[in-house]
């Protein structure tokens, strides 16, 4: 089951994990800080088009981000 929390923890952790700050994923998503700040928070999350970016940003799956698995590894 989709949870907004897990979404954005996972989020913050792969931000955090390329030493980079809520600024560039906001200018990588064409969003304010403030939205990325809620979704690491929980409390909103984001466009199908926008996960996609976050998906190849970090190299991850969709499945992963929204926490339907915890193997972040994407399929071939």
């Amino acid at each position: 089951m989709f949870s907004k929390e897990l979404f954005g923890e996972r989020i913050r952790e792969l931000r955090q994990k390329k030493n980079e700050v809520q600024s560039d994923l906001a200018q990588l998503l064409d969003v304010r800080v403030s939205h990325i700040s809620e979704i690491e928070r929980g409390h909103r999350t984001t466009s199908p088009e926008r996960i996609v970016l976050l998906c190849q940003h970090f190299k991850v799956s969709s499945d992963y981000l929204l926490g339907l698995t915890d193997n972040p590894k994407p399929r071939k």
